[in-house]
């Protein structure tokens, strides 16, 4: 099991676009699941902040997302925003869960 949080900061004026961005990714993950990754993301508060989690079975499960055009057009749109706070990834540990992994 691999578990991967990130988070970042965008400008204020590109929160909706993010959200959006973000929605496309999982709109796409609802219609083509990659079997056995978990992935949400999360906005933190009103200043911009975000968090993404990412549960996956091993790396290449996890790899999986970065062939996701619209996961790879999130990232570029992201990066060019010049967010505040550049996103940071930190590998996370799973004691428990309500769901089936």
């Amino acid at each position: 099991m691999k578990s991967v949080k990130v988070t970042y900061q965008v400008k204020l004026e590109f929160v909706e676009q993010n959200k959006k961005n973000i929605q496309a990714v999982m709109n796409y993950l609802k219609d083509n699941p990659i079997k056995g990754m978990y992935y949400s993301s999360y906005q933190l508060d009103d200043e911009g902040a975000f968090m993404h989690i990412n549960f996956a079975h091993d790396e290449v499960t996890m790899n999986k997302l970065n062939d996701v055009k619209a996961f790879v057009d999130f990232r570029m749109q992201l990066k060019a925003s010049k967010p505040i706070e550049a996103p940071k990834s930190q590998e996370i540990e799973l004691v428990g869960a309500g769901w089936n992994i």
